[in-house]
Order: C-alpha cells, then structure tokens, then sequence
C-alpha cells in the first residue's frame, strides 16, 4: 500500500445481525448464486457452440454473460460464506482487490450494454446496412474497448483508494468492499475522493443510461415506418435488452447519483444488484428469445445423444 496503515484487517457488519436470519440468508442466496453462475455459463457454451448464434447479438451476449458470472463472482461467494461466520474478516489488500474486479466488471457491464444497445439500433434502423456496419471486426472492437473501459476504471478506483491512511476503526458497515464505506474507515478527509468517486462511477453509470434511452428514442422514432409486423418483431428483439438495463441501471443510479449519506436501504439494494439481477439476465435473455431457447434444446439433445 502507498500510505504506512495500522489496519492490515478490515471487518464486516454484515448484511444482519441475527445469525437465525444469516442462515435462512444462505440457504437463500447460494442456490441463487448457482443458479447465476449455471444460467450465465449455459449461454456462454451455447453462444461458442451454436452454428445459428452468430449474430452480433449474441457475441455480445456472451460476453455479457461471461461478466455476469465473473461480477457475482467477485461478490458472492464471499457473502455467502460470511454468512456462516460470526466474525467476517478480508485483508486491506484483499479488500482493495475486490473494489478493483468489482468496479472492472460493473462498468464493463455498463459499455457492453451500451453496445448492445447501438447493434439493435443499427439492426432496426439500417437493416440494410447492418452487415457491413456490424461486421466481426467492429464487434471485437467494441468488447474490447468495453474490457478496457472497466479495467481503466477501476485502476482510478484503486489509485484513489491506495493513497489513504487507514489507522482505525477497522468495520466496514457493509458485506462487501466499496469505496464509500471504506472511506469512512481512514483517518484523513476524503471529501475529494468522494467527488472524484461520484464523477467516475455515477457519471458513467448517468452518462451511459442518457445514450440508452436516447437510442431507444431514436428506435422508437424510427419504427412508426415500419409496419405493424416490423415493429412487433422489433419491439420483441429489444424487450429483454430494455428489462436488463433497467434492472441494471436503476440501483446503480441510485446508489451513486445522491449526496454522501447513510442510507439503511443501501443493502438490500446492493443485494439485488449484486446477488439477483445476474441470476435474471440469463432467464430473461432465454425465454424472450426463440433461437436462444431452440439453440440450447439443440446443445441438450446433443449431449443426451453423446450420452448415450
């Protein structure tokens, strides 16, 4: 670490306190984070292996899935092993590597949806254009510069996190590392921080929801000369990649686009966000989908078929 600190051990609140809650809590939550991991994993591998998938849509999709997994990941498995202990502990060290992964596969998050977002709009907006414009090597371009994006976001996180002294207390009034309740834990002003926090995390996180919703205008505008057949097909195309935006967006906005303050909701909203919505991406993506469920019927009987 950049500053001399006298906590090398951090400790969590927790999500409650009440250790009959906790375990009714874990009971909960990790079927959910394997129904996450599972789900997420059965479209990335049906993506890889399906001949019809190869949509741009798709390769985005499975990279979008492929983060889910690996955003729950960075969170999940140690909430819910926490839930087991009556002491929860991390190391400074491991705590400023989970604010790293955690803020790297949110904001990848965040880019690759805005690039699903531009493929359903040149999709309904050019269609007879959309092969040229969204050609392999754009599309890798664009979930390239989505990895890029998170990771160079998260290294500003890190940095900023790194220079603060830390000299106690030590308990982190939370179940995960984040950059606003370890602030409260140094012993310095970190009013600054928090600024330069709030334009780099909420501001993406404002930003990119204006390019959404502006694309999507844009779609909506462009559809009333489509007939009543093209815009059902449309509309059906873009219902899932609308659900999981909203899902995503709305507690992100809400946690960081508002005053610095204790908010007890903060929690359970973290928890959706970081428990539930990645576990409902795959289930909204596959039944609003028919070539993801056909494909993935394919992929079963396949292996039924090996099997035997």
């Amino acid at each position: 670490m950049a500053c001399t600190n006298n906590v090398t051990e951090l400790i969590f609140s927790g999500l409650f306190e009440d250790p009959e809650v906790q375990r009714a809590c874990f009971v909960v939550f990790l079927p959910v984070y394997l129904a996450t991991v599972v789900g997420n994993g059965l479209i990335v591998l049906t993506v890889r292996v399906s001949k019809s998938l190869r949509a741009p849509m798709y390769f985005f999709l499975s990279h979008l899935s492929l983060v889910e997994i690996s955003y729950s990941s960075t969170i999940v498995p140690k909430f819910i092993t926490d839930l087991l202990s009556k002491i929860k502990t991390i190391s400074l060290e491991g705590c400023v590597a989970q604010i790293f992964f955690f803020h790297f596969f949110g904001v990848t998050e965040i880019l690759l949806l805005v690039m699903m977002a531009y493929d359903r709009y040149v999709a309904i907006c050019k269609p007879l254009h959309y092969t040229s414009i969204m050609n392999r090597q754009l599309c890798y371009i664009l979930v390239a510069g989505s990895w890029l994006g998170g990771f160079f976001h998260s290294i500003i996180q890190v940095l900023i996190t790194i220079q603060l002294p830390f000299c106690g207390p030590n308990v982190i009034d939370h179940y995960f590392c984040d950059l606003q309740p370890l602030f409260k834990l140094a012993c310095t002003d970190t009013s600054v921080e928090g600024v330069v926090v709030l334009a780099n995390s909420g501001l993406i996180a404002l930003c990119s929801f204006l390019l959404l919703v502006s694309s999507y205008v844009v779609i909506l505008v462009s559809l009333r000369n489509h007939s009543a057949e093209g815009r059902r097909k449309a509309l059906s195309t873009c219902a899932s990649h609308l659900m999981v935006v909203t899902l995503f967006f709305g507690p992100a906005i809400f946690l960081y686009m508002r005053p610095t303050s204790t908010f007890t909701e903060d929690k359970l909203v973290a928890v959706f966000y970081t428990v539930v919505t990645p576990m409902l991406n795959p289930i909204i993506y596959t039944l609003r989908n028919a070539e993801m469920k056909v494909a993935m019927r394919r992929l079963w009987a396949k292996k039924e078929n090996s099997g035997m």
